[in-house]
């Protein structure tokens, strides 16, 4: 007779015991050139994050010369002293190294990622880049052509050419913050190489620029690294600049740019908040996103699942620029986009979100879901060395303390659902809203103006 087999059953796992997150502290210190320097190690990541912030603000940028800080970021990957264009870019692909830079309403970033056995030949090159950039004619003159070709692919798309309209109508035409953060076609033509090194020579040196270093530091000795390279940097010892006010009309309006024949509408609804120093900011973060931050947010609740007017709406909180005093700005806004024949009622009925919002307020399921979502998710989010550094990049250039963001999801954790649906409301007033509607004008006006929500005007798209 044959033995039946048997099965040993092994004890099944139990979980252990969840450790508590919370967001990496960063250690902080000043090289001997005055670049500041924040590293934090993150052991097991193998690909360091470094991004240098540059204190050349867009508000610095000379007259009619808008969009030369971004022409001078993408310079910076274009040669040094040492190598050409061509052979940067060769040995930054030799490192397995990407570097990336931009600029933005706060200054110039540059973004390096590279695996930590590479650090020293990468942060060699980026030093090079910041230290002796060339600016060649050629290089510049590349560059000025590539960004006029982006323009009008930029005006041709209606979500870019809403937020360009929308800055317009809320910042005074003499604020940097009312025109394109890249420049216009007229600004962008008159930049040139010699425009350029004016610019950097003004406004590029390590007093005034700080350095984040995140990865797995456990075998680099990041002092000596950082002396051989960045501390090789020299520049002259001004201060930085102030930060300028933020001054904006949210007189509730409604501005359609006209575009004949377009079968969608893109919705872009917004005004100026509080500085992100303000105490209401965490509130205003989890009511924004009970509002409309997700797929079962209320917005998409109503427009999308039992409305069906639109694939999805977003409430969201953008700063713009953040001032030690609390005078900075953030943009908050609702963007989206309907079918061309819906316009009026989903822009009724989106109103009518916010009026319930006003008079019912938020449920405490939301405000607890959205608690879970914001803070829950946040180990994962920052699993990465680059995303540890952007956030920490993001603290200094909005004079932020370093465990700002630790402290913040603490506040959102305790925040409760009167607070939230308050600082909502606040954010999102019905009669203090500016309405961009990038859409066929023949067929949008009119039931537009029946809604009553603000004065209409017709503008033509460019």
């Amino acid at each position: 007779m044959t033995e039946l087999a048997t099965m040993e059953f092994h004890p099944q796992p139990q979980a252990g015991e969840a450790r508590p997150w919370a967001f990496p502290e960063p250690g902080r210190g000043t090289l001997d050139n005055g670049l500041t320097v924040l590293r934090c190690h993150r052991p097991g990541q193998q690909v360091v994050a470094v991004e240098v912030l540059l204190a050349a603000p867009l508000d610095a940028e000379p007259q009619g010369l808008d969009g030369i800080a971004t022409i001078m970021a993408r310079a910076f990957s274009e040669g040094t002293d040492k190598h050409s264009a061509e052979d940067f870019a060769a040995e930054l692909e030799r490192c397995g190294a990407t570097l990336d830079a931009y600029a933005d309403h706060p200054g110039v970033r540059l973004s390096l990622e590279v695996p930590v056995s590479r650090l020293p030949k990468a942060l060699g090159l980026l030093a090079d880049a910041l230290r002796a950039p060339a600016f060649e004619d050629s290089e510049v003159e590349r560059l000025v052509r590539n960004r006029l070709d982006e323009i009008p692919h930029e005006t041709a798309n209606p979500a870019r050419r809403a937020a360009k309209e929308l800055s317009r109508q809320l910042f005074p035409a003499s604020a940097r913050m009312s025109r394109p953060r890249q420049g216009t076609e007229k600004t962008v033509s008159a930049i040139d190489s010699a425009a350029v090194r004016a610019f950097y020579d003004s406004h590029v040196r390590p007093a005034t620029a700080t350095a984040v270093v995140v990865g797995d530091l456990s075998d680099v000795d990041l002092d000596a690294l950082l002396g051989e390279t960045l501390g090789a940097w020299t520049g002259s010892q001004a201060q930085a600049r102030p930060v300028p006010p933020v001054t904006a009309d949210d007189t509730g309006r409604v501005v359609i740019v006209d575009r004949p024949g377009a079968v969608q509408t893109q919705l872009l609804i917004g005004r100026v908040g509080a500085d992100r120093h303000d105490r209401v900011w965490p509130a205003q973060v989890l009511g924004t996103y009970c509002l409309g931050g997700t797929l079962t947010s209320r917005l998409d609740r109503v427009l999308r699942e039992e409305k069906g007017y639109t694939y999805g709406v977003r409430a969201f909180g953008q700063v713009l620029r953040s001032a030690p005093d609390g005078t900075g700005a953030a943009m908050l806004a609702i963007s989206g986009s309907v079918d061309t024949p819906n316009t009026g009622p989903a822009l009724d009925d989106l109103w009518k979100v916010l009026r319930t919002l006003a008079a019912e307020g938020l449920t405490d399921a939301e405000r607890d879901v959205a608690v879970q979502n914001l803070v829950g998710v946040a180990p994962l989010k920052f699993e990465t060395a680059a995303a540890v550094a952007g956030t920490l990049a993001d603290q200094v250039e909005q004079y932020l303390p370093d465990d700002y963001q630790a402290t913040l999801y603490q506040q959102l954790a305790a925040t409760g659902t009167v607070e939230a649906t308050a600082a909502a409301v606040s954010a999102f007033p019905v009669d203090r809203l500016v309405t961009v509607l990038v859409g066929d004008a023949a067929q949008i006006e009119e039931p537009v103006r029946g809604l009553g929500i603000g004065e209409v005007t017709v503008v033509t798209a460019e």
